[in-house]
Parts: structure tokens; C-alpha cells; sequence
């Protein structure tokens, strides 16, 4: 597999910045169960933030409305004009049929639609995108190989691709350094370091704490409820992360607790 490439595929509107996320008493949840309750707080443009928290907390109910894929139960969400195909949303992998006769190239191109429309004819531009994407996430050679045939890792960087050729001003990820190794995890965290020097707004659901110090500056830590909201290094605190686990416990006795994740340098995985 090649290197990940240094220089990423620029956005279509260079120097555009996609406007303030709003968020007000929202409250969030599925079948009349909410799962988010009352959250106000604002996601600054070009901001990197994490959403950290226990199984269970909401972190990916969370993602899904500010993708516009579930309407608040109560409250509001404000994207200050911004249109659907501004957000970009990488949902978990697991949520992925790999058994789906695709190809790589067939895959990543699927990324044009939001803006092609789904009879839209993808032309000599859009495939030198997708040919980019994929040589920029370190996947050339592997475009006619059906996406059944790869790792973990290799998806996970399939998905990327895609997310690039999206082009979204807003880019939201849920789980996207879940069961890959750590080369694959680098070099994702590089991706998305480029995305935020473009000036996009990332907001990306997280478990691994030491991933989140390492490269999120700003960092949610949710709990069904607001644990705390700002600077990563204060909001991780024990005293804030022992809260936000015992208000897991409170709504689910099975909520997970910190365990060690042997692939990662630190043990604490919320």
C-alpha cells in the first residue's frame, strides 16, 4: 500500500468557511425515548472538536441530527444557511454491507452523488477527483478491488476517500479510528489535521481518549447530558470523565466503563 499522500485534495470553494453550529436546548431521541437531553452550545466555523462519552451517551444520535438524518425531539439546530450537501457524515463501518458488489473506484465515486444527484453523469472532473482521493489516502492500485476484500483499514481509508470527493464544508465522523491498526490510524489523523488547516469544520465522535488529547483541541463530553464543553485538556479531567461514566451507569447499568485498549499508548478509553 503507498504512503499517504502530503498533499490533499483542495476544496472546490477555497477560502469559504462554513458558518456557526448552533445548538439550543436540543433534545434528542428515538421511538419517545430521548437519548440526548437539552444541549445548547455552539460548534465555531473551522472548528475541531471531539464528542466523547460512554456507550450509550449519545455521541452518534448527536451526529446524526447535525447531518440532518434525525429531527430534534425538542429544541433546535441552527447551520446558519448551510445546505445538506455542505455536511459530510461517515457513519460506523460496522453499518456497512461489505458484501455489496462494489469496487473501490465505484465506492469513492459514490461521494459526487450529493452534488450529481443520483442520475448524474459523473464527468472527466469528478473521475480525476475520485482517482485523487484515492491515491490521497494511500489506496491506489486497489480501485478494481471489490470492497469485501479489504482489511479493516483499508475501508476505513475507502471511507475517507469518499468523504473527500463529498467535499463537504462540514465533515462528521462517528467512530472513525474503530478496530484499524495504527499506521492506518496516523494517517488518518494527518487527513483530517488537513481538513481543519482548509478551514472545515470537523466534528468527530470518539472513544479513544489519547487520540482525542493528541489531535482535537476542543472536545464535547456528553453523557446523555453536557458533562462539560471546551478545552480538551480541562474538559478530560478525571473528576469530569468519572461523572460523565457514573451518569451512564445512572440511565444504563451496562454502560461501559474506561478499559484498556491494547492498541492505543494510553488506557484510558472512555
Amino acid at each position: 500500500m503507498e504512503a499517504v499522500a502530503t498533499t490533499l485534495i483542495p476544496a472546490r470553494s477555497p477560502g469559504v468557511r462554513p458558518a456557526a453550529i448552533k445548538l439550543e436546548n436540543l433534545t434528542l431521541g428515538y421511538d419517545r425515548r430521548p437519548a440526548v437531553h437539552h444541549l445548547s452550545g455552539e460548534i465555531a466555523p473551522g472548528e475541531l472538536l471531539a464528542v466523547c462519552g460512554p456507550n450509550g451517551g449519545g455521541k452518534s444520535t448527536l451526529l446524526k441530527a447535525l447531518a440532518g438524518l434525525l429531527q430534534p425531539m425538542g429544541g433546535s439546530i441552527e447551520r446558519g444557511g448551510a445546505r445538506a450537501r455542505d455536511f459530510a457524515f461517515l457513519p460506523q463501518a460496522a453499518q456497512f454491507d461489505r458484501s455489496f458488489p462494489i469496487s473501490v473506484q465505484e465506492f469513492v465515486a459514490l461521494g459526487a452523488l450529493r452534488r450529481k444527484g443520483i442520475f448524474g453523469r459523473i464527468d472527466a472532473a469528478e473521475t480525476e477527483s475520485v482517482e485523487r482521493a484515492i491515491a490521497a489516502v494511500g489506496l491506489k492500485g486497489f480501485e478494481p478491488h471489490a470492497l469485501g476484500q479489504l482489511s479493516g483499514g483499508q475501508l476505513q481509508r475507502a471511507l475517507f476517500a469518499r468523504l473527500m470527493v463529498e467535499d463537504g464544508a462540514v465533515i462528521l465522523l462517528d467512530e472513525p479510528f474503530g478496530a484499524i491498526d495504527a499506521a492506518t490510524t496516523g494517517d488518518l489523523l494527518a487527513i483530517i489535521a488537513g481538513w481543519h488547516a482548509e478551514g472545515r469544520t470537523i466534528v468527530a465522535a470518539l472513544h479513544e481518549l489519547d487520540l482525542v488529547r493528541r489531535g482535537f483541541p476542543k472536545t464535547l463530553l456528553l453523557a446523555r447530558e453536557v458533562i462539560a464543553w471546551g478545552e480538551t485538556d480541562e474538559v478530560l479531567s478525571p473528576k469530569n470523565l468519572t461523572l460523565a461514566r457514573a451518569m451512564a451507569k445512572a440511565h444504563d447499568a451496562d454502560a461501559a466503563y474506561c478499559h484498556r485498549d491494547e492498541t492505543n499508548e494510553r488506557a484510558d478509553v472512555l
